[in-house]
């Protein structure tokens, strides 16, 4: 039996869905965040050393890493569903978007939450000033021009692609999910952007998403 240690509002999102998806026998452990720090608990590091969600236990094994588990449920329980296939240029595109999700789009994503709490957080009245600053010149400077280019480039692939890796939903589109959805969290920032709206609202509308929302509990993500 598969086991996802999910964390509420979390990547494990991704991992429900693609089991969904697959139509996989799996076990739910919930997780939930401490309400003042909203980290993971301690509990999940008896799972995995970093504590940290998504992490699957199947059989003797541990497997942790949104993009190493989605690799491993499809190659293990798969049966050629939901990777291209070799040598196909749909194949390309699989792996280009399965490991930009992490690699290019989160971190920026990550940087303007974290600039956005250093902002509004708790620091000593006579540096709150230069904090701020400093937080909103790395947002205009780096952070948002970075992430303009970043939607850009998603909606124009999008304009003319079902799905991040053709007509057809794959490993890249779980992978990417969790991301498209703080995006669109975004509304002011996303509106333009009418090829990613509509691919977030395509991602929704399949059961698969929604009975996934169901055994997880809901997304909500904010700028």
């Amino acid at each position: 039996m598969i086991r996802l240690h999910h964390l509420e509002n979390s990547r494990s999102q991704r991992i429900l869905w693609l089991m969904e998806e697959l139509g996989l026998d799996y076990e739910i452990i919930h997780y939930q965040r401490d309400p003042k720090t909203m980290l993971a608990p301690p509990a999940l590091k008896a799972i995995h050393p970093l504590g940290k969600s998504p992490v699957i236990t199947d059989e003797n094994r541990v497997v942790a890493e949104s993009g190493a588990i989605i690799e491993y449920l499809i190659e293990r329980y798969g049966k050629g569903r939901l990777k291209p296939p070799a040598d196909s240029p749909e194949l390309d595109e699989y792996r280009y978007w399965l490991h930009f999700a992490e690699g290019s789009l989160m971190p920026y994503l990550v940087m303007k939450l974290v600039f956005s709490k250093v902002e509004t957080g708790p620091v000593p009245f006579f540096i709150r000033p230069i904090v701020k600053r400093i937080s909103r010149e790395v947002g205009k400077r780096f952070i948002e021009p970075n992430l303009l280019q970043i939607m850009q480039f998603i909606d124009q692939h999008l304009a003319t692609n079902r799905w991040f890796a053709g007509d057809s939903l794959t490993g890249a589109d779980i992978q990417m999910s969790f991301a498209m959805e703080a995006l669109v969290s975004q509304p002011l920032q996303i509106q333009p952007y009418a090829h990613i709206r509509s691919y977030v609202q395509r991602m929704r509308d399949l059961p698969s998403y929604q009975r996934a929302l169901e055994q997880g509990g809901p997304l909500v993500l904010s700028s």
